[in-house]
Parts: C-alpha cells; sequence; structure tokens
C-alpha cells in the first residue's frame, strides 16, 4: 500500500533470525528489503526516514519505538506498540490500528517536511519528560533498598517467584533422578 503511493522508496524490515518463510519474501527490484538482524540498531534508525512498527502484540516500553525517538527519528505504530509509552504527550508520529490508514499516515509523514518535524521534537518531548535517567534513578534506587531491606518479606509477598522457584527445584529433582535412573 506505501509502495503504490511512493514507488520509488524503499522498506527495510529488520529482526534477528528472520524465517525461511520471510526472506522469501525479499524483493530488492520491489524496494522490500529484509534485512535480518541490524548490526547498529542505533545507526539503522537514525539513518531512516521513519521507524514503522505496526505491532500487534507488544507490553510495557517497546525499545525500538524508544530509540526512534531518542535519535530523531519520527514512527508509526499500533494502539499496542504506544501503550504506556507517551503519557500525555502527542506521538513522536502517527497511531494506527487499521492497515490502510497507516499506509496513507506512513505516506504523509515521509512526504510532509512540517509534519515530520513537529513528530521528531513530539518524539525529543517525550523522551525528555518520561524516559531521563534522572527522572527515575532517585525512586529506582528507593525500591532497591527497600527490598534488599525487607528481603524476607518481599519473598513471601512474592506468589508467582516462589511457584517458579518451586517448580524450577522440583524439575531439577526429577531430572537428576531420570539422569540416575537412565545411568544404571
Amino acid at each position: 500500500m506505501i509502495r503504490k503511493q511512493l514507488p520509488t522508496t524503499d522498506l527495510y524490515i529488520y529482526g534477528a533470525y528472520p524465517s525461511q518463510k520471510v526472506m522469501q519474501l525479499h524483493k530488492p527490484k520491489s524496494g522490500f528489503h529484509i534485512m535480518g538482524r541490524a548490526i547498529s540498531a542505533k545507526e539503522v534508525i537514525q539513518n531512516a526516514r521513519l521507524l514503522l512498527a505496526p505491532l500487534r502484540f507488544g507490553a510495557g516500553i517497546k525499545g525500538k519505538l524508544l530509540e526512534a525517538m531518542l535519535y530523531g527519528t519520527p514512527s508509526g505504530t499500533t494502539t499496542i506498540g504506544s501503550e504506556s509509552m507517551c503519557g500525555d504527550f502527542p506521538w513522536n508520529g502517527f497511531i494506527c490500528d487499521d492497515p490502510q490508514s497507516f499506509a496513507d499516515q506512513a505516506v504523509q509523514l515521509y512526504q510532509e517536511e512540517d509534519s515530520w518535524k513537529k513528530a521528531q521534537e513530539n518524539g525529543y518531548e517525550i523522551a525528555k519528560h518520561r524516559y531521563l535517567k534522572s527522572l527515575h534513578s532517585e525512586k529506582f534506587i528507593h525500591k532497591i533498598t527497600e527490598v534488599q531491606d525487607h528481603l524476607s518479606q518481599h519473598r513471601l509477598n512474592n506468589f508467582i517467584g516462589s511457584m517458579l522457584q518451586h517448580h524450577t527445584m522440583n524439575s531439577t529433582k526429577y531430572l537428576s533422578r531420570w539422569i540416575e535412573t537412565k545411568n544404571k
């Protein structure tokens, strides 16, 4: 859909360990490049006009989208891609779940210099007001100190951690029994 509107623009897809099925989509003559793992995410993102991440699942901060903000590259993503990332600040590009609208907004952002610059500024603002180390370091250190000071109680309150610990120990116990029996 993007290529129909921007016939001379190339799209580069990065991701570690692409499957053979994905590699078959590599069509450089059509402007669709499957690149595999990026040696330097920073270099790739800084040199891109846009970062498009139409994520269908995920949680928390998406590293690629935060990096785009830090490096000044506007981005397009879905509501899942953007959740928990920008707070009350405007996104550094666009958020859209409809494929045709996603493509249309990508083309618009790619072509309109003023929109692109505004999106870039939005990204800098999000990074500055939501992700600076100085905003979170004091709370983070306080939380670590609090957990250290009350470690026994913290472990008692951590049901899932206790459950995982229990099952890890039991699986190790039964695996070792199996190895002993096998080796007899």
